[in-house]
């Protein structure tokens, strides 16, 4: 599956700010989107562009399409998700525009000049994950299988077959759980 710079960018992002939420982590973690402080680390992270000055409602609008991002990734087909990923670029009132910026090549962005850094997410976000869509490809979005962890992530793998948010730790853990429960039962 071919995914350009600016795709791929748009999509680590929709993944970092989905497990900023509550349920992306281990049941009972906090919301890391508690402040202002914590988006600007966030928009920092991802590199997002065209960022004024943050505010209060930021805080909210932020929160509000990292949940709408949720539902896409729990939609139980492409039509819903589809419709989900519909309301919610139209929301953003994108623009789409070439531009060549901070050393990249030409590329879209579907936000309209000077806007929220919100429906900056939703537009290039939403646009992101509707090219997975459109690609059949929609399987990709995951949560990580690991019980304690329910990371969001992008399954880019050739074959489609990544299971955890990241196989150093999620998936490192459940195998090395697995053999010791081998070896239990073995001893026993």
């Amino acid at each position: 599956m071919l995914i350009t710079h600016d795709t791929r960018c748009a999509l680590n992002a929709v993944v970092d700010l989905l497990n900023t939420a509550p349920e992306g982590e281990a049941p009972g973690a906090p919301d890391s989107l508690i402040d202002l402080a914590a988006l600007a680390d966030f928009v920092r992270r991802n590199d997002v562009s065209g960022v004024g000055a943050l505010g209060a409602g930021d805080l909210a609008a932020v929160r509000s399409v990292r949940a709408r991002f949720a539902q896409v990734f729990a939609a139980e087909d492409e039509r819903t998700a589809a419709t989900l990923l519909n309301a919610l670029v139209a929301s953003a009132g994108t623009t789409p525009q070439l531009t060549d910026h901070d050393g990249y090549d030409w590329h879209v962005h579907y936000f309209a000049p000077g806007a929220s850094v919100a429906d900056h997410l939703a537009a290039d976000g939403g646009m992101a994950l509707a090219f997975i869509v459109v690609a059949g490809e929609r399987e990709r979005l995951r949560r990580c299988e690991a019980p304690d962890c329910r990371h969001a992530f992008v399954d880019l793998s050739r074959n489609r077959s990544r299971r955890y948010c990241d196989s150093r730790t999620c998936g490192n853990r459940l195998h090395v759980a697995a053999y010791r429960a081998r070896r239990r039962e073995a001893a026993s």
